[in-house]
């Protein structure tokens, strides 16, 4: 149990049996009336995103998630196989969970795996992954200085839009977040 003047971003609450995770929170003391707290909560499992306003000193009760750093191994085509680096433990994860983790995950990747009571709730990345641009159009001479983007398939198979610039083979540094490109990588 902790309450609402302990809560931090990445902590995950249980309210009515369901896990949610504070993504924003703010302590807001009003001139007139008691203080309270204005949150953005994440259902884990979901993904739906909710705003909720608790009064200060609310108590309520944060979930025990373990995050582990797991190696990434392989996708056996029904699920991904995480392995524990330091029990060697396997553990499979099903494509609902990975969600869009998919499509930055390369073969031996160290991931955080989030689970609550054995159940894995989610698989959490770096905020940037370094691909290789596997195929993309040539960029047309005079198109250098336009400033625009041009669609690129990435190593893992993912699609994302870079600039005229990038050649096929150059490794690139991804926002796993957005999909966003977000520079080339100097080998």
């Amino acid at each position: 149990m902790a309450t609402t003047n302990d809560l931090k971003n990445g902590m995950v609450l249980n309210i009515d049996g369901q896990l949610w995770a504070v993504t924003e929170f703010q302590h807001v003391k009003p001139g007139k009336g008691p203080a309270f707290v204005r949150t953005k909560l994440k259902n884990v499992l979901t993904n739906k995103t909710v705003d909720k306003t608790f009064n200060a000193g609310t108590k309520v009760e944060t979930a025990n998630v373990d995050k582990r750093t797991m190696q990434y191994l392989y996708n056996d085509g029904t699920s991904y196989v995480f392995m524990d680096t330091d029990t060697f433990d396997q553990l499979d994860v099903s494509p609902e969970v990975v969600g869009d983790a998919k499509n930055f995950m390369l073969e031996n990747q160290d991931a955080i795996v989030a689970t609550n009571e054995g159940r894995v709730l989610y698989i959490e990345l770096p905020a940037s992954v370094e691909l290789l641009v596997e195929y993309t159009e040539p960029g047309l001479q005079g198109d250098r200085s336009t400033g625009g983007t041009k669609p690129a398939r990435l190593e893992t198979g993912h699609e994302i839009a870079v600039p005229l610039f990038i050649v096929n083979g150059e490794k690139i540094k991804v926002d796993t977040r957005d999909s966003s490109y977000l520079g080339r990588v100097s080998q």
